[in-house]
């Protein structure tokens, strides 16, 4: 599996790295970040996964993120994929908006034209990109958890309910928990999926829960100041759909705090300690 790698430095003992690949899930390059700690030559750490929120790339928790100190302090490895695929002949929303397409891409496998062909983010999250992390740092692949922000926090829901035997913690900032009820859902699963809402289930954590998903415990932060709380975040559905469930749901409102990475790195090292307990061997 071919890597180029783009930048390495050297940060808390560890080395922060971005590189590139070319994918087979989306047939463009991709782009991620990896940090790894300090380590005894040999050993394998476990991994924590973070899907970014609409318009990002690995750039913005990369660099605002304040991850790294409390990965180097638990032997945490922090892989930051894109939130889509990128260039010539990808299509990207018709008008040109932030919400769909390029930068957005729902951590789905679309199914209708044209962006069938590329937007394959679920794979890509999935099976492509953990099978190059594997082989290429030192990274124990029995021991993953993943998390995220707002778009991204949906992407680990879903992906963490799909996958609970691969993932032992997932936690999420701002997440969108159900896009079938709000605006940013109704537009991204109606381009990539249709308009066959039923199909859309397999992408909403709530309905997934619903319909018989498990999982031992979530952890979620929750800005009371965020402008898209009552429209399209909505964090009461999921405490809804967890109830009497069996699933642990500690969520967190925090008075004060908006959407921004101000608020995603004053909780970060809080969420990687508890992806850390989770992750012990």
């Amino acid at each position: 599996m071919p890597l180029t790698t783009r930048s390495e430095t050297k940060s808390h003992g560890g080395v922060q790295g971005v590189y590139a690949h070319a994918s087979k899930e989306t047939g463009t390059e991709m782009v991620f970040s990896v940090f790894v700690p300090e380590h005894r030559p040999g050993q394998k750490l476990p991994v924590v996964w973070y899907l970014s929120g609409l318009t990002c790339t690995h750039a913005n928790v990369t660099e605002k993120g304040e991850f790294r100190a409390a990965c180097a302090e638990h032997g945490l490895i922090f892989v930051a994929p894109d939130t889509s695929p990128r260039g010539a002949g990808v299509p990207d929303d018709s008008e040109g908006s932030y919400d769909f397409g390029l930068g957005a891409g729902f951590y789905v496998d679309a199914t209708e034209r044209p962006y069938a062909e590329y937007y394959r983010m679920r794979s890509y999250i999935e099976r492509e990109l953990p099978d190059l992390i594997g082989a290429n740092f030192p990274a124990d692949m029995a021991r993953q958890s993943i998390m995220g922000h707002s778009m991204g926090g949906h992407g680990a829901l879903t992906i963490g309910l799909h996958n609970p035997e691969r993932f032992k913690a997932v936690s999420a900032f701002a997440p969108i928990v159900s896009p079938l009820n709000c605006p940013w859902g109704e537009k991204a699963l109606t381009g990539y999926l249709g308009p066959d809402r039923s199909k859309w289930r397999d992408y909403d954590a709530c309905a997934l829960i619903v319909d018989g998903a498990r999982m031992a415990d979530i952890l979620v932060d929750q800005g009371e100041a965020d402008n898209f709380l009552s429209e399209q975040l909505k964090p009461e559905l999921l405490e809804q759909a967890c109830a009497g469930t069996g699933i642990d749901l500690t969520l967190r409102r925090q008075p004060g705090y908006d959407h921004s990475y101000y608020f995603i790195s004053t909780f970060m090292a809080e969420h990687l300690a508890w992806h850390a307990e989770r992750l012990k061997a």
